[in-house]
């Protein structure tokens, strides 16, 4: 499949673009410049061409050590590796000197360029489009990335180096973030089981900012395909990245730092946020990693809470254990502090690791696939119901204003995380102490520890209740 990118300077309209391509919002839009940082790939289509799409950073012009310096780095790594690249300048600002400079790259790579003036609804843009012919780059093509006009005309710019394709959309790999997460028990009878090479694991690395996630990733693929540096907040978009860990197949999805809301004020990292809050629902095990020097503070049990709440596998690991002093206190500390924090989840998987010098990365790999494992649990019926008889015999649930509370059978309505149903005369009665009593049971039991778990109270029918008559 052929691989186009996208490339322009800052605040051309590049993601809005590659947004219209793919035909979802997954990159963050926002009018100010420099938004996009990393590089975000997804399936893209203009009727029977498909493609795979690249969304850049802007170019900028700086050449030193500086955040823009590595950025445009990234840029040009993403033209290398495209067989066509969509050079887009903002028709209604007229070509621009940086825009002058792209081109002149441009023009020295290997790859064909396509030459796209954006904006160009209405006669604002028309200066600008007629400007455009003296960057010795064709004639441009006139589009409106934002209102889908002009999608004809690109999509007879394309054809010279897309390959027109007859498949059907089915057929085609989805977009980064189309995961299923239905709870519809019909769905997830038709989902390959975890390992299977039909489904890769969904692994979504979150966290504070600058605690090590996009160094993490990095250090997995072996190559710097993240934006990564001492800055605090660099990641903006949520990016997945499919990849293979003995002979397993993952997706590594890297997100924004979450900062206390009350500390968010700038539009673009509210965006960032909502994405990477997004990237949870989204994933199947997420790895909150923590900052070794500073563990455990509040909005990381923020966090933990809200992968908890969303019902995904939960993974703690530790980062930049290199640097810390006494380690057996450190540990014993993190241990104490989950134990009291996230009592909700006991038996919560705990790493520490280093992914700058590459340590214990394999171990935490192996954590997630054993946590999936049981997150995707079933347990039979029978079994569940010989395990509630003894429960009850052991402990039979308080009475209600002088009545007992019969606890009729039990069965797991789903898995993804394990959901259980127990059905009972006078459920609304049944004390919050007993149904914990019978999830801490569930987890003991059937080794349920550390994913986590929803037990349904239910009321049974009545089979000798009579229905109105109409």
């Amino acid at each position: 499949m052929a691989v186009v990118a996208i490339v322009g300077r800052p605040n051309v309209g590049k993601s809005t673009l590659f947004n219209r391509l793919v035909g979802k919002r997954l990159a963050i839009v926002d009018g100010t410049p420099g938004v996009t940082r990393d590089r975000r790939e997804g399936a893209g289509r203009i009727a029977d061409l498909h493609f795979q799409v690249l969304d850049t950073a802007g170019f900028e012009d700086a050449q030193d050590g500086s955040l823009e310096a590595r950025m445009r780095h990234r840029t040009e790594a993403a033209i290398l590796e495209a067989d066509v690249a969509l050079f887009l300048i903002d028709a209604r600002a007229g070509v621009t000197l940086l825009d002058e400079r792209f081109a002149t790259l441009l023009r020295k790579g290997k790859a064909p360029v396509v030459l796209v003036a954006n904006k160009c609804e209405g006669w604002a843009g028309a200066p600008g489009l007629l400007e455009a012919c003296c960057l010795g780059l064709g004639e441009p093509t006139p589009i409106s990335a934002e209102h889908g006009e002009g999608m004809d005309g690109l999509y007879n710019a394309l054809c010279p180096h897309v390959r027109r394709d007859d498949a059907t959309a089915s057929e085609l790999p989805r977009p980064e973030t189309e995961i299923d997460v239905s709870d519809d028990p019909e769905v997830e009878a038709t989902t390959p089981e975890a390992g299977s090479p039909d489904r890769p694991l969904h692994l979504a690395i979150v966290g504070r900012p600058n605690v090590g996630k996009s160094t993490l990733i990095n250090r997995y693929l072996a190559e710097d395909r993240l934006l990564t540096g001492p800055e605090a907040g660099i990641t903006r978009d949520s990016i997945a990245i499919d990849w293979e860990w003995r002979g397993k197949r993952v997706r590594l999805v890297d997100t924004a730092g979450l900062r206390r809301r009350a500390r968010v004020s700038a539009t673009v990292e509210k965006l960032s946020a909502a994405d990477a809050r997004r990237a949870i629902g989204f994933a199947e095990v997420v790895a909150l990693l923590l900052d070794a020097s500073d563990m455990l503070e509040k909005q990381d049990l923020t966090i933990a809470r809200q992968v908890i709440d969303e019902g995904r596998a939960l993974i703690v690991a530790a980062n930049k254990w290199d640097v810390v002093g006494n380690r057996r206190e450190a540990l014993r500390t993190l241990r104490d502090r989950l134990q009291t924090s996230l009592a909700q989840l006991r038996g919560v998987p705990m790493v520490v690791l280093s992914a700058l010098e590459g340590r214990n990365l394999d171990k935490l790999l192996t954590e997630a696939f054993r946590i999936h494992k049981l997150w995707n649990t079933r347990v039979s019926t029978a079994k569940l119901n010989a395990w509630l008889e003894g429960m009850v015999a052991e402990h039979p649930p308080p009475l209600s204003k002088g009545r007992r509370i019969k606890l009729r059978y039990m069965t797991q309505a789903k898995t993804r995380p394990p959901t259980f149903a127990l059905f009972a005369s006078r459920a609304e009665n049944l004390p919050d102490a007993y149904i914990r009593y019978l999830t801490n049971g569930l987890r003991a039991d059937f080794g349920l520890e550390g994913v986590p778990l929803r037990l349904h109270v239910r009321r049974g029918k009545n089979p000798y209740h009579r229905t109105k008559r109409r």
